[in-house]
């Protein structure tokens, strides 16, 4: 294995935040080719604990496996540089779009890009939630849902949750996961009742906003940051629930603008956050949403990552996660359901979205931002001419 010094891993993940499209899945991807097979900074080992870690606990998936890889040599710091450097150059881009959705919004050419961007998003949104269903839980072939039946069940019964109620119930995620974990696979202290356990541990607003908005601004995306699991659409019902619904923050359409832009620009899908901070309280908004959904993810990192070898074997622990993504992303397709009905306005925005899917389906690696490119120019060409 290659020595690295900690500069070049913090420029290495400058690079990719900056550069790095396609999601979180293409974002793994990356760090695999880049750090494993070319650079030969981890070893295969190193790569898939990190992966396990990520996927085990809750928060962005690629953000959680970048923070892993700096701790590996270099421990806090290097995860703590490693992760900001990841995050830091989409959150540049999310406010300074902030700043130009502020000013422009209201003009009809920028009126015109969304109205394309957002049908794109819809289809996008529509074919990660099915390939997240298909790797989480399993292909849509019988043998495998019978397989996997109870799973499917959560996912049902997030989807229909969702929908009727119009927001995310983290008991319902939660109670997936416990009960899961009960007939799969039950904890010793469950099996053993008598050991009791431990606990269950300006012109653009840039500095417009209210201490007790900065307050509940952090207190939801730090539960966004804690209680979601899944790659980083998974958070998108959660953030539609609360952005939407409960605070109303942004409007339908706003949010769809606001997932739009964590599609056209690098780095985690998650990064929307600060988008969405942005325009409720300007800069100091921003930097709150970010951080409250970012630090646990970090934090959960760097208090499992030296014991993980063991935590990864415990089987408990894998069931009450299973349990818990099924419901996640059958929340995730409720949300898209939500959102699709209120976003597809007319026979133009249903084709855009369908072109979107059928794109992705057909070709080959295609990035979600091409698309969005050419679903804005649809967009002009239609409300402008």
């Amino acid at each position: 294995m290659e020595l690295y010094r900690l500069k070049d891993l913090v420029i290495y993940f400058l690079k990719l935040g900056t550069w790095g499209f396609g999601g979180p899945v293409a974002l793994v991807g990356y760090m695999h080719r880049d750090l494993v097979e070319d650079k030969g900074w981890l070893t295969e080992e190193d790569y898939r604990e990190g992966l396990a870690l990520a996927q085990l606990a809750p928060g962005p998936l690629a953000a959680q496996l970048g923070i892993y890889i700096g701790f590996v040599h270099y421990r806090f710091i290097g995860a703590t540089l490693a992760g900001l450097a990841f995050v830091l150059p989409s959150f540049i881009m999310v406010v300074l779009l902030g700043m130009a959705y502020q000013l422009y919004g209201g003009l009809a050419w920028m009126q015109a890009v969304f109205y394309g961007v957002g049908a794109a998003v819809i289809g996008i949104i529509g074919m990660s939630a099915c390939k997240l269903t298909v790797k989480s839980i399993s292909k849509f072939e019988w043998a495998a849902m019978k397989a996997k039946w109870l799973l499917w069940l959560f996912y049902a019964i997030g989807i229909v949750t969702t929908v009727v109620t119009q927001k995310e119930e983290i008991v319902l995620f939660l109670g997936c996961g416990f009960l899961y974990m009960l007939i799969k696979a039950p904890p010793r202290w469950i099996r053993k009742p008598a050991i009791l356990p431990a606990g269950i541990l300006i012109s653009t607003g840039f500095w417009k906003y209210d201490g007790k908005t900065l307050q509940e601004i952090a207190w939801f995306f730090a539960k966004a940051g804690a209680f979601v699991f899944g790659s980083g659409l998974a958070v998108v019902p959660f953030l539609h629930s609360g952005v939407v619904k409960e605070f109303g923050w942004l409007n339908e359409h706003q949010f769809v603008d606001a997932v739009a832009v964590a599609m056209i620009t690098p780095g985690p899908v998650v990064i929307t956050v600060g988008f969405i901070g942005y325009l409720v309280a300007g800069f100091p908004g921003a930097c709150v949403a970010a951080l409250a959904t970012f630090l646990p993810c970090y934090l959960f990192t760097v208090t499992l990552a030296p014991s993980f070898k063991k935590i990864a074997k415990n089987t408990s622990i894998k069931a009450f996660v299973e349990g818990i993504t099924a419901s996640v992303i059958g929340a995730l397709v409720g949300s898209v359901i939500i959102i699709g009905l209120r976003s597809i306005i007319d026979i133009s925005t249903a084709l855009i979205a369908i072109a979107a899917v059928l794109a992705l389906l057909y070709v080959k690696k295609i990035q979600e931002p091409y698309i969005m490119g050419v679903a804005a120019i649809i967009g002009i060409v239609i409300k402008m001419l």
